[in-house]
């Protein structure tokens, strides 16, 4: 089978089809960032990068039998600017331009929840209704997304029921746990619900908020500048906080342990914030089996 992942990132599909043995025979991948393109080659050597979307000529390419992607989310995302189709989002139109071209026989591209407007129009241009996906029914993560797919995909129940605690580590170094300065910033009296316990005075946002270790956390972040280490802080069953190391993060998407270990620290949470939870993934693709 041969394989064309568009906005490629870390190849969170890669790691899928690897693992549900599914033999591809070639695998191009369309990236521009270079820490996610070091990743991919680490840990799949045989990738074939083919650059950016924007100058990708498919006349080269053998016969594409899958395509997938998730195209930029930024202006669509409830976080983002709202510009929709007229920001980075409007890359989505180049996924349609090479799902046109190349008529693989399956495709699968992925995004965040947005206006209806906007999910409308995805939907017409690819022709199929798109499938609404939380993570948290496979990692503690809270992560809804949307998945348009011409690939059969079963209907699924609750399948875990993991807590933060079942996969914090042990013995995590002092840099990871919040300073006294970053304490006094908190009000350790706030009570918001099951999962996310204390806010920052005066916070109102995501960022602000410590998730419980026997709750989920929330979406990972793929904030840049290192901004997306500093959104995951958990309340631990000894009452120290601290943030998710970045093996964690890789366990909240169900990445091997260490896959992104090439990369920089705060690449490493950015790039996780930014890629797929690998267990969604493979229950998609497990019907091209």
């Amino acid at each position: 089978m041969n394989v064309l992942s568009l906005f490629d990132g870390m190849s969170c599909g890669q790691i899928a089809l690897n693992q549900l043995g599914i033999k591809v025979d070639n695998y191009f991948a369309s990236e521009i960032d270079s820490s996610a393109i070091e990743v991919s080659k680490s840990n799949f050597p045989k990738t074939i990068q083919v650059g950016d979307i924007t100058n990708l000529k498919v006349e080269g390419l053998p016969k594409i039998d899958l395509l997938f992607g998730g195209s930029p989310c930024q202006s669509f995302s409830n976080a983002g600017n709202g510009t929709g189709f007229d920001g980075k989002s409007g890359l989505f139109w180049e996924f349609v331009r090479v799902l046109k071209e190349t008529k693989p026989k399956y495709f699968l591209l992925e995004n965040v929840k947005m206006r209806k407007e906007w999910k409308d129009i995805i939907t017409e241009a690819l022709g199929v209704e798109p499938i609404l996906i939380n993570s948290k029914h496979f990692v503690p993560q809270n992560r809804e997304r949307l998945y348009w797919t011409n690939i059969p995909v079963d209907e699924y129940s609750k399948t875990v029921d993991v807590k933060l605690d079942d996969i914090l580590e042990d013995n995590v170094s002092e840099h990871y746990y919040l300073t006294e300065k970053q304490l006094s910033k908190l009000d350790l009296n706030y009570k918001f619900s099951l999962n996310d316990i204390i806010r920052h005075k005066g916070g109102k946002h995501q960022q602000d908020n410590i998730y419980r270790s026997d709750g989920i956390m929330c979406c990972l972040s793929a904030s840049s500048h290192g901004a997306a280490r500093h959104l995951t802080k958990t309340l631990l069953p000894d009452g120290r906080l601290r943030r998710i190391t970045e093996s964690e993060c890789e366990s909240l998407q169900s990445v091997p342990k260490d896959y992104t270990r090439v990369a920089s620290s705060s690449k490493r949470y950015e790039m996780l914030g930014n890629g797929w939870t690998v267990d969604v993934i493979k229950h998609i693709f497990k019907n091209l089996k």
